[in-house]
């Protein structure tokens, strides 16, 4: 027997590795003997670096940048491919998680964090930067980024803009003449999965900006100032970025990315999955275990568990969903793969009890699965004899 576990994280309970780890035990009380692969899944905010490192080997490295509000902070990224290729959470040095919700205001939190990290990357000589941006604390378009990879961003007085994005506003020129040159050699992919545009009723700043500290008022002024910039950065890129799909991901980000170093976006979960060398270990499967938080409506646009089971698919490898909590019959994630789907709620609870039991309920779970599987297949093996 050999299982394949690739789950993402249970949000604000369990990270993906624990998440593995606890299923791992699971599927050992039922098959001692069995053959598991452990592929921690995550989709570009916090966990990415953890993820990959906990699948393939590298290393980490830390570097003191400057968090959304411009204090000094220690920061890590991963080294993978003989330190070939980096693995940067924007999240480390850009993200919501280190600001207190009282410090929230995305008209002045800047990313030039990431951009200080992307920089350290260059240093070593990287050839391929895997740059994960979700759990962003800012909306400046990734204008501090690229300010700290040497572009300057210039209002009608040739006066270099402050940091934040309600200055985008007042952009009139770009000067692209300082960007450091090592870039041009370095393939950059941007992992990135939402398809919010950059700015209107769908973009960055109505969408993200609430959670981000942004109020009514500063959603116009942010609206309006990555308008201003889309449109200046679009003539510079030759690019229409107001239409790319992805543009809004972490505060337009995505748009800047694209239009100032030629960067390519692409899904969370298929990039830590190649990364893995997924499709090797899936394909040598008897069975493949995924799992999320919570598994609802919304996994079928393209969360971890689908990503997993069309892999699996391929080679009609069955796929089976434990997660926190299931939402709804699990017969609309049939067409992807997916065999079925269980919650790991043993009993009523409140959030904090649930988050509390979860790691041993997962594994309890996974051995309550599993036995019934283990029965099936004993039950196959006497009807073929």
């Amino acid at each position: 027997m050999r299982i394949v576990i690739a789950p993402d994280s249970f949000k604000g309970c369990l990270n993906a590795l624990n998440v593995a780890l606890a299923m791992s035990r699971g599927v050992q009380q039922v098959y001692p003997e069995c053959l598991i692969d452990l592929i921690p899944m995550a989709d570009g905010g916090e966990g990415t670096v953890e993820a990959i490192l906990s699948a393939v080997s590298g290393e980490k490295i830390e570097v003191n940048v400057t968090d959304p509000l411009g204090r000094s902070i220690g920061a890590t990224y991963g080294l993978i491919d003989n330190g070939e290729t980096a693995i940067i959470e924007m999240a480390a040095a850009s993200g919501l998680s280190l600001l207190r919700e009282e410090e929230r205001n995305p008209r002045i939190t800047s990313t030039w964090g990431t951009g200080a990290l992307i920089r350290d990357t260059l240093e070593r000589g990287v050839k391929k930067i895997l740059l994960g941006i979700g759990g962003s604390a800012t909306n400046d378009g990734g204008a501090g980024l690229v300010v700290a990879l040497g572009v300057r961003l210039l209002d009608v007085q040739g006066k270099e803009l402050p940091q934040g994005g309600a200055a985008l506003a007042n952009l009139v020129n770009i000067d692209m003449s300082g960007i450091d040159p090592r870039l041009a050699k370095v393939e950059i992919e941007v992992v990135c999965d939402v398809q919010n545009p950059l700015c209107g009723s769908e973009g960055a700043s109505v969408v993200y900006g609430p959670q981000k500290g942004a109020n009514p008022e500063d959603i116009k002024v942010l609206d309006a100032a990555l308008q201003n910039f889309g449109e200046r950065l679009s003539v510079l890129a030759g690019i229409n970025l107001l239409k790319l799909i992805g543009g809004g991901a972490a505060g337009g980000v995505g748009a800047g990315v694209v239009g100032f170093l030629g960067a390519k976006l692409r899904s969370g979960s298929q990039m830590v999955l190649e990364v893995a060398n997924a499709e090797e270990k899936i394909q040598r499967a008897d069975l493949v275990l995924t799992g999320e938080g919570r598994t609802d409506f919304q996994t079928a646009y393209g969360k971890v568990p689908v990503g997993v089971a069309a892999l699996a698919k391929k080679y009609k490898v069955p796929v089976i969903v434990i997660s926190g909590s299931v939402e709804g019959s699990p017969d609309f994630l049939a067409d992807v793969g997916i065999a079925s789907c269980f919650s790991i709620s043993e009993r009523p609870a409140t959030l904090v009890e649930a988050f509390q039991k979860a790691e041993d309920q997962l594994e309890r779970a996974v051995w309550r699965v599993l036995t019934v599987w283990k029965l099936g297949e004993a039950s196959a093996i006497k009807n073929r004899g």
